[in-house]
């Protein structure tokens, strides 16, 4: 005589079968959906990680077994097996950095508009505002994250988890730092195929140690290319942000970030646009500003792409000083640089809130 059959008993014995490629059981991971008990017949639909037909069928035979052993052979049990859409994946049920909560891209059309620059100083104001926080230096043409935290001369030491040894992130300011550019030549330029650089960026995500985060930032390389597609399809972003100056010809290219992860092919939400070197304050007259490289353009811009625009960010000396120093401009405390990150990060982080909302 096996157990009372009820919803209770069920969930329990479903307890026993484990999805392989995540390492818990089904119950755990909320992969059991629309369970119905009719006298002696169980009806359920299991969600799957792994679309293969035989994946499937292994996860369907297993359920059965569990089901048999706990009620007996005469209950009927009738299981269905779905496969787990991009969309109702949780950070436990990714195979890519299960661990992290949210993923953000930070993007730029082109070169030059101090993309790792904003993505450094996201992070860790990120981190000063205590969450967790990692920061993947994906620009693998021109790594330039070891120079702003301060940690060029690091490398990273393997580490062994479980059966794996993997790569542990360099923690500097509040915040795991994985970049290429530890793993090359400083004085050497990296020229690597699409396929080489694929894989690398792979590496950097999956046979990393980065535990468990509140937020990846990734910084992308500049433009639209195979590598950002190659990205998108392995890595599941919550969202990219732009970064462009206000000049005409940064603008145009924004547009083309922003296009790209509008694809059908990409899909990836756009959080929000960042206006960098908006305006040149002089040290000598710090009441003073000068729109340089024009005004409000990324700001037109968002409003004509109907995306969030997430604020400008000043042209001023300690920003670049700081980069270079390896001590980001957030650092600075109550400073016009850091005060003015501190409100782009607000809105950022209200935006990702507000995707969260719609989704529910």
């Amino acid at each position: 005589m096996g157990e009372a059959l009820n919803r209770e008993n069920v969930l329990t014995a479903l307890q026993g079968v484990v999805e392989p490629e995540l390492g818990k059981d089904i119950v755990t991971l909320n992969l059991v959906s629309d369970l119905k008990i009719s006298g002696n017949e169980v009806e359920v639909v299991v969600k799957s990680s792994n679309p293969a037909m035989h994946a499937r069928a292994r996860m369907q035979e297993a359920v059965e077994f569990a089901l048999e052993r706990a009620f007996g052979r005469e209950v009927k049990v009738l299981v269905q097996i779905a496969t787990l859409k991009a969309e109702e994946r949780t950070p436990e049920t990714r195979k890519v950095l299960p661990g992290v909560k949210h993923i953000i891209a930070v993007a730029s059309g082109k070169g030059g508009v101090g993309k790792s620059t904003v993505a450094s100083n996201l992070a860790v104001g990120l981190a000063q505002l205590g969450y967790r926080v990692g920061l993947c230096d994906a620009d693998i043409h021109g790594p330039s994250v070891p120079t702003m935290f301060d940690v060029a001369e690091e490398k990273p030491e393997p580490i062994e988890m479980g059966e794996r040894t993997l790569i542990q992130p360099i923690e500097q300011y509040g915040v795991k730092v994985l970049s290429i550019g530890f793993f090359a030549d400083p004085d050497q330029a990296i020229v690597w195929r699409g396929p080489m650089a694929s894989r690398a960026l792979t590496q950097l995500f999956t046979d990393a140690h980065w535990g468990p985060l509140d937020y990846m930032i990734v910084d992308l390389p500049p433009g639209t290319g195979d590598i950002h597609l190659s990205l998108v399809q392995q890595v599941p972003l919550t969202g990219a942000v732009v970064v462009s100056t206000p000049q005409e010809v940064a603008l145009a290219d924004a547009r083309k970030g922003v296009g790209m992860f509008r694809l059908d092919s990409v899909n990836v939400p756009v959080l929000g646009l960042i206006e960098n070197m908006a305006y040149f304050v002089p040290p000598d007259a710090p009441e003073k500003r000068y729109h340089i490289f024009g005004q409000d353009g990324a700001k037109r811009l968002a409003t004509s792409l109907e995306v969030p625009f997430l604020g400008e960010l000043p042209l001023i000396q300690s920003i670049r000083e700081a980069g270079d120093a390896g001590r980001p401009a957030i650092l600075q405390g109550d400073s016009e640089a850091a005060l003015a990150i501190h409100g782009v990060i607000a809105k950022l982080v209200e935006a990702i809130d507000s995707k969260k909302e719609t989704h529910r």
